[in-house]
């Protein structure tokens, strides 16, 4: 099966929001701020922005809210081109494990991490419906360990699901990824060194 490359995808609608001169509302997934901190520069060019902060993946509580206390942060100092609003999921670690029971031993980035993308980019979607946004996404494709082709599949089942446009990225892409390290190093955000849950600590 051939990759579709989903920076393209994103090209394509980003031009057309520029033709018709109006300002999309959009509810992104946000997994922390130095993920984030490429991902609103770059869409906050073109979108109102609602960042959902909903990781129940992440161990323990208190890196939960250190990521959230950071992204928040980020978002006060930060110039931004259109408003960008923060809304804090619930934290629920028991819903996270209860998802991924027997998958405990799979790889990284495997089966597992596919119902973790899945379950947190849902209640984006949900949100998004509920809200009437113009656009769902997540800021997740941004980073080298996490395989767009699946994230950008999950978005588009959703998307049929929930019936709102999901807005295809490779966040990655066009030095993504190395410009969200730059902004971090700016804005001294930090850096944590595991995905977020316990079995992505282990693998560190």
């Amino acid at each position: 099966m051939n990759k579709i490359n989903y920076q393209k995808e994103l090209e394509k609608v980003l031009a057309d929001i520029e033709g018709r001169g109006f300002v999309p509302t959009l509810a992104m997934h946000v997994c922390c701020a130095p993920c984030s901190s490429y991902c609103l520069e770059y869409l906050t060019k073109y979108f109102d922005i609602t960042c959902i902060y909903y990781n129940p993946n992440i161990s323990p509580k208190e890196e939960f809210d250190k990521r959230v206390n950071e992204l928040r942060r980020l978002s006060n100092e930060m110039p931004f081109c259109h408003t960008v609003n923060i809304v804090e999921g619930k934290y629920d670690n028991d819903r996270f494990n209860e998802i991924v029971k027997g998958l405990e031993k799979e790889p990284e980035g495997g089966k597992r991490c596919h119902k973790c993308y899945r379950m947190r980019m849902e209640e984006s979607a949900k949100y998004a419906k509920e809200n009437n946004f113009d656009f769902f996404t997540t800021t997740l494709s941004i980073s080298p360990l996490k395989d767009s082709q699946v994230l950008n599949q999950i978005g588009k089942e959703l998307s049929d699901i929930y019936d709102i446009p999901y807005l295809y990225s490779d966040f990655k892409k066009k030095g993504g990824y190395l410009r969200s390290i730059e902004l971090s190093r700016e804005y001294d955000l930090y850096r944590q060194n595991f995905c977020g849950c316990v079995y992505s600590r282990r693998k560190e």
